[in-house]
């Protein structure tokens, strides 16, 4: 194969929040680059998944759920999740396996403002029977013109081989833009306390709503090969930070045993981890604590 065979490209995955869009992602990836949990507006940053094929580079984007903000940081989130919408060479459009909502609406409005090719990806197909789906992708289709309606599941890898197929048509040719070996742009420290962030979420449940932060205050690499880890999780409340706490600090230790888990297997090596929680009232509409948290 000469280089004038191989496709690059940039993949902005988008949607209404807690559609499966970082679930879509791990499951390209193979490998868990993006937090999950079962609560909306968990993404926050752009998360770079580089899957490299022996004929194409996909440099995926998966951004922000878009949602009407209530603070800066849901207004940075937005921001960040349209930003995308012009730096990409093709958009997926995540929905549900339901009739479009005023929130899918919206976004379908705005992508009639954009030029990059938009796919249409039905998710959770596993969820609903087969003769429901050919109404639905009609009723799609006469609301926006897609190059490709493809339905999927994500969290079954139901559909993600056809998906990324699909992708490659539409690619450039171009370059490698990564290493073979490389599979995310983030830094470790980001990885890290986004580990963190989703332990606390799932531990808490519906008690904690999305006022946690986390930050890495000190990283220190010992000469044994042992990584010692201090973060900070930032809360709003008092009342919040007796939750993540728990009875006895056994909550912040759940959280920290589960997250040093995923750690090591992300570092390769033994890792220990301490945390501390830290109120902040009302840090979502702090931008310096925002840019200091990498909300930009």
């Amino acid at each position: 194969m000469t280089n004038n065979d191989f496709r690059s490209g940039y993949v902005s995955i988008i949607g209404r929040p807690n559609v499966g869009k970082s679930t879509l992602l791990n499951s390209i990836m193979e490998e868990k680059i993006a937090i999950v949990t079962p609560k909306p507006q968990t993404t926050r940053n752009k998360i770079i998944g580089i899957k490299t094929l022996p004929d194409a580079q996909i440099i995926f984007i998966d951004t922000p759920g878009i949602h009407r903000p209530r603070h800066k940081l849901g207004e940075t989130m937005v921001r960040t999740a349209l930003e995308a919408l012009n730096e990409v060479d093709v958009i997926l459009f995540m929905v549900e396996p339901h009739e479009p909502g005023k929130g899918d609406r919206a976004i379908i409005d705005l992508l009639k403002r954009v030029r990059s090719p938009v796919f249409l990806l039905i998710n959770k197909i596993d969820i609903v029977k087969k003769s429901d789906l050919l109404p639905l992708i009609d009723h799609f289709k006469g609301r926006y013109t897609f190059k490709e309606i493809i339905p999927i599941s994500a969290i079954k890898q139901d559909g993600i081989s056809l998906l990324i197929e699909r992708i490659c048509d539409y690619l450039p040719q171009g370059p490698r833009y990564y290493p073979d070996d490389f599979i995310t742009d983030q830094l470790e420290r980001f990885m890290v306390s986004e580990i963190i962030r989703e332990k606390a979420m799932d531990m808490t449940e519906e008690e904690l709503p999305h006022s946690v932060a986390v930050e890495v205050a000190d990283w220190e690499e010992r000469e044994d090969g042992l990584v010692s880890i201090s973060c900070n999780i930032y809360v709003e409340r008092e009342g919040q930070k007796a939750i993540i706490i728990g009875k006895r600090g056994a909550m912040l230790k759940s959280i920290g045993s589960a997250a040093r888990v995923d750690i090591e297997k992300l570092l390769n090596t033994k890792v220990f981890l301490e945390l501390w929680v830290k109120v902040k009232k009302n840090w979502r509409n702090d931008k310096q604590l925002l840019n200091k948290l990498g909300y930009k």
